[in-house]
């Protein structure tokens, strides 16, 4: 007797395209099918009768285009499953439903809901990190965001003086040192400069502290040698912009300093903390970085590959015929890949393996920019290791490093 095969349940699926005020949501039946098109307001009300309906339709995976936000704690919240799926993505797939490729919100969660439906395979549920890790990413990506805005006042600040106030842009090494913004301060003109001598300078840097160890008989020969800026009445009004400057990134340096004092404590109680930190040249701020870009949801990158792709630091491999190019991946966590690469860079200071990889690199014919990236993918599967080991590195069992510096031993021998 043959006995039918069991019918199993249908299959539904939901997507979700988030904005700013509302939302568009869709849920789709297993044949692809729109069963419901609805929108929700971005609220708390909103969400709760998204959640309700989806629970209603018997919804268990739902596609979205961002990782994070208001709508995702909601959906976990409720014990759905949230699959992401980028907006690059989503822009190429609606070619796949219609040839205007024109962007409409609710036609845009059809896609979301329709490609979990028939992609599912290629999907990966998303995995949050931990509270630590996310509010240590807020804190770094913040004080990050502050150092820029330091940097374009700065160079606001120095092409201002550059016109009325010459030797004050160069003086010092950083315009937005604490040093040279007390110089500002006090000699806020020429005029007020020309009155300096070697004796007066050093006596002030004394009562300051200055301590960047240059003779003040070389400071005072810059201020002479350099242009003559604005002097007289056209001076003071000057002076009014370089004081607006000065308050600028003073306050910029202060809360620079509150975040790095924030990171560091963060970093400290931190489960992972030993990782990173046990990385030459890490420190505290790029260590922390670094951990807030990666994240801790292990499952994530099931391989050290697949970190390093979302990094950008493999390349990008395109063939057509007999044309093969391997290029620069544009298709990356950009955020990550600069942790990665600025602690590559620096990391050769005070590894040889990293130098001897580095200067192999730009043997090759490859610029600083290429070689930091090989160096970062390499340093990616250490890490990677480490990390899904939950140990911290230690150059007495890397091997790479070892041969190394055994090469040098017997060099020098």
């Amino acid at each position: 007797m043959i006995v039918a095969e069991e019918r199993t349940a249908a299959r539904i699926c939901a997507g979700v395209d988030w904005a700013k005020d509302d939302h568009a949501v869709c849920i789709v039946g297993d044949d692809g099918e729109a069963l419901q098109r609805f929108m929700i307001n971005d609220n708390r009300a909103g969400l709760k009768d998204m959640v309700r309906r989806l629970l209603d339709a018997a919804v268990q995976e739902v596609g979205i285009e961002r990782p994070d936000g208001t709508v995702v704690q909601a959906l976990l919240a409720a014990g759905l499953t949230v699959l992401v799926i980028p907006p690059a993505q989503v822009k190429g797939l609606r070619s796949r439903y219609g040839s205007a490729g024109n962007k409409d919100d609710r036609f845009d969660a059809y896609v979301l809901a329709d490609v979990v439906r028939t992609d599912r395979r290629r999907l990966r549920p998303l995995q949050q990190d931990t509270a630590a890790t996310t509010a240590l990413r807020t804190t770094v990506r913040a004080r990050r965001d502050l150092v820029v805005h330091r940097v374009a006042a700065a160079n606001q600040l120095r092409a201002h003086l550059q016109i009325v106030f010459p030797a004050a842009a160069t003086l010092f090494a950083a315009i937005d040192s604490d040093i040279s913004l007390l110089f500002l301060a006090k000699f806020t003109t020429q005029e007020q400069a020309d009155r300096l001598s070697v004796t007066a300078l050093a006596a002030w840097l004394a009562s300051v502290s200055y301590s960047g160890g240059t003779d003040p008989a070389v400071l005072y020969a810059k201020i002479v040698k350099a242009p003559r800026g604005t002097t007289e009445a056209a001076a003071a009004a000057h002076a009014v912009t370089t004081g607006v400057f000065i308050a600028v990134l003073r306050t910029l340096n202060t809360q620079i300093r509150v975040l790095a004092d924030a990171i560091g404590a963060q970093l400290d109680a931190h489960p992972d903390k030993q990782i990173l930190t046990s990385l030459p040249r890490s420190g505290c701020v790029r260590a922390a970085r670094m951990l807030a870009e990666n994240g801790d949801a292990r499952g994530r990158f099931p391989t050290a590959d697949s970190l390093a792709c979302l990094a950008g630091v493999a390349p990008s491999t395109r063939q057509s015929g007999k044309v093969k190019a391997v290029t620069f991946r544009f298709g990356a966590d950009k955020k990550l890949r600069d942790a990665i690469c600025d602690f590559a860079g620096d990391s050769r200071m005070a590894n040889p393996w990293a130098a001897d990889l580095y200067a192999k690199a730009i043997g090759r014919g490859h610029d600083h920019p290429h070689a930091v990236r090989i160096l970062g993918r390499a340093w990616i599967h250490i890490i990677w290791r480490c990390w899904q080991d939950h140990t911290a590195y230690d150059p007495a069992n890397h091997g790479a490093l070892q041969r190394v510096l055994n090469q040098d031993q017997e060099t020098a021998a």
